[in-house]
């Protein structure tokens, strides 16, 4: 049979309710009996010496008669509700004053067990050498006259006498418990609803989750850490949500990126080899399907480059170099593409120093995708500036374009691979929609930032930063 966890909470308390109870009872019994039983014992010795003094002292002196001793023991006897008697010095029991006639066996009632001690105080608990048929308290005092001994006084109270005394004790002992045992047992089934009927209401919606509906929500609202828990699932839900829709837009990106060349080469191919395409234009059909090819071959590339940054991480190898130079160079590539589309290239330069320490090729690469994109955006007759500047030790790098922008609405989405906003794609449909993405992932294994700041119609205007190399002056200063 499954239990719930409600009932093995409810079940662990109980056993761990009554283990305790059991062993509470235990000990109040043990511990009540003998405390009862010392009482007791200290009572009886208490009025042993007593009688001693005020009868068995008279008697032995020839002041009481046996008649008068007889009727003093009797009063104790029945004042105390115990059984007293009187021995002489050889063991002989010479007077009994006695309620417990029906516990005592006459026939043991005329010498005391020879082996029994006069001369030293004694108590017992038991049946007193087979005199009684039940457990009773035993309490025997010596007489002495002129420092020898003389006789002995002997009383005897049953236990049984002290069950209803401690059945009362221990009432006051239980009763409260059960009750606090009770009220805690309503109190636990409260509070553990209110646990579980959230965690019942979250695995609900986990299931919901495994489904693939991230719609639902756990509606649990709490200060607790019951609240936080849900909190962190309803997120967990939203970033799923967001992976879910990134997984199917991924296929149906890669798809289009894919099909659309793949139909060109195969349309060209097909109309070369069928004749379709007569033999003086073939050349510039087969340009196409080269650059289709190199098209295909570069997201080919990149993705494999973006998973292995996704399995192993980037192997960096940082050195010192001049980001000067590799802008000048970046420039220098894409100079004969700008002039073909007239577009001006323009560098600003506001660092007295722009040595740094970052992976070289890395960066050569970052900054070959920011000009690449911000040529294919901007149109005829508009320029592109290239900064530099430093501040806390850092340089900062930024690329602007003049062109249609980006919207407010996609400038979160742009570093998500195979995005591409519809605005941004200008007339160059061209792109794998994985630059940002790598470019962002390099700078990030850097430990540095890329921003975007864009305006729809006016352009955007891409920043990344690196660590300035110190130089020999700086360090110098730092060490004075």
């Amino acid at each position: 049979m499954k239990h719930s966890f409600f009932d093995k909470i409810i079940l662990g308390f109980l056993f761990l309710s009554l283990t305790l109870f059991a062993l509470i009872v235990f000990y109040s019994t043990y511990a009540t009996r003998n405390a009862l039983i010392n009482e007791k014992t200290e009572i009886l010795t208490n009025e042993g010496f007593l009688v001693a003094e005020q009868t068995v002292s008279g008697y032995i002196q020839g002041i009481l008669s046996i008649e008068d001793v007889q009727k003093n023991i009797n009063y104790y006897s029945s004042t105390l509700n115990a059984s007293v008697w009187l021995a002489d010095s050889l063991g002989r029991i010479y007077a009994v004053a006695s309620p417990l006639n029906a516990l005592e066996n006459p026939v043991n009632l005329k010498m005391l067990d020879p082996d029994f001690d006069l001369t030293t105080k004694q108590t017992f608990t038991g049946d007193f050498y087979g005199v009684f048929n039940d457990d009773v308290i035993s309490v025997a005092i010596p007489i002495q006259t002129n420092g020898e001994p003389n006789g002995m006084i002997l009383l005897h109270s049953t236990v049984e006498q002290l069950s209803s005394v401690q059945k009362d004790l221990v009432s006051a002992i239980y009763v409260p418990f059960l009750l606090m045992l009770i009220v805690s047992i309503l109190l636990l089934a409260l509070i553990s609803n209110k646990i579980i009927k959230p965690i019942k209401k979250m695995s609900s919606v986990a299931e919901q989750y495994a489904t693939g509906n991230f719609d639902i929500k756990t509606d649990i609202k709490s200060d607790d850490e019951i609240g936080q828990l849900a909190l962190t699932i309803d997120y967990m839900a939203s970033e799923l949500s967001k992976l879910d829709e990134y997984r199917r837009d991924f296929i149906s990106n890669i798809s289009h990126d894919f099909r659309s060349p793949l139909t060109s080469i195969k349309g060209y191919i097909e109309a070369i080899q069928d004749g379709t395409i007569p033999p003086e234009k073939q050349g510039k059909y087969l340009d196409i399907v080269i650059k289709e090819t190199n098209r295909l071959t570069k997201l080919t590339s990149s993705m494999l480059e973006l998973n292995s940054m996704d399995s192993y991480g980037i192997w960096l190898v940082f050195k010192e170099f001049d980001i000067i130079e590799l802008v000048k160079n970046a420039m220098n590539t894409f100079e004969g593409k700008c002039v073909e589309k007239g577009i001006s290239l323009i560098l600003n330069n506001h660092c007295e120093e722009t040595m740094v320490l970052a992976d070289k090729t890395k960066i050569q690469q970052v900054i070959y995708n920011l000009l690449d994109n911000a040529i294919k955006f901007t149109p005829a007759d508009k320029s592109i500036y290239i900064t530099l500047h430093d501040k806390n030790g850092k340089v900062f790098v930024s690329v602007k374009d003049e062109g249609c922008g980006i919207p407010a609405d996609s400038l979160n989405k742009i570093w998500v691979r195979f995005y591409k906003a519809d605005a941004s794609r200008g007339k160059d449909k061209q792109g794998t929609g994985l630059g940002l993405a790598i470019t962002r992932e390099i700078i990030k294994a850097h430990g540095e930032n890329i921003n975007v700041v864009s305006t729809e119609g006016v352009g955007s205007e891409f920043t990344f930063s690196l660590a300035k190399v110190k130089n020999k002056q700086t360090n110098e200063n730092e060490l004075k």
